[in-house]
């Protein structure tokens, strides 16, 4: 599948309104309709096809006019059980199984404790939860926002919910305590 940037983020990269990772950044500036999604994780800056996901998600990116996904609106799903597996145990292949085969997720319950989520799976909730609500602090919270894009397990990332909590209050936090705890 190749992916084009939207004029939506064109905009969120120029502005930063959306906190993305540097790999999301790095993979955004590579998507220019030439290069498969493939390429881009091929490349070998460290995005996942999750993080891929999650921009096309937020409408950053699409499938190219033509492009074999183009129709295919559920795409971004089986790329977060695939991060999911990943971060379990390397996968060989990275991102090329077919989406069908990634959609089930049975090996993310069979990894998940029988009482609710993985933490793999809590971390890929709370991530953007943490991004948007220190991002949103500006400048003050410019600092916390670099932290928070640093994480890369739910460990680190429960680690940084107390600073996150104070920055924005309990209130706010809620979403994230949510996150990390159901």
């Amino acid at each position: 599948m190749i992916l084009v940037k939207t004029e939506a983020g064109q905009q969120v990269f120029k502005d930063r309104s959306v906190p993305l990772s540097p790999r999301q950044r790095t993979a955004f500036i590579l998507f220019d309709g030439k290069r498969a999604v493939e390429d881009v994780l091929a490349a070998g800056n460290g995005i996942t096809r999750e993080e891929i996901d999650q921009m096309v998600d937020l409408g950053l990116l699409q499938p190219a006019a033509g492009s074999k996904a183009a129709a295919a609106p559920k795409a971004p799903e089986p790329a977060a059980a695939s991060k999911t597996a990943a971060n379990a145990a390397p996968q060989p292949s990275g991102g090329s199984r077919p989406p069908e085969a990634a959609k089930p997720k049975p090996a993310e319950s069979a990894a998940a404790p029988a009482a609710g989520r993985s933490r793999q799976q809590r971390y890929k909730d709370a991530y953007p939860i943490a991004t948007q609500l220190t991002g949103a602090l500006g400048l003050m919270g410019f600092r916390l926002n670099l932290q928070v894009e640093g994480t890369t397990s739910y460990e680190d990332l429960v680690a940084l919910a107390p600073k996150i909590r104070a920055a924005v209050g309990a209130e706010k936090a809620a979403a994230l305590d949510k996150a990390l705890n159901d």
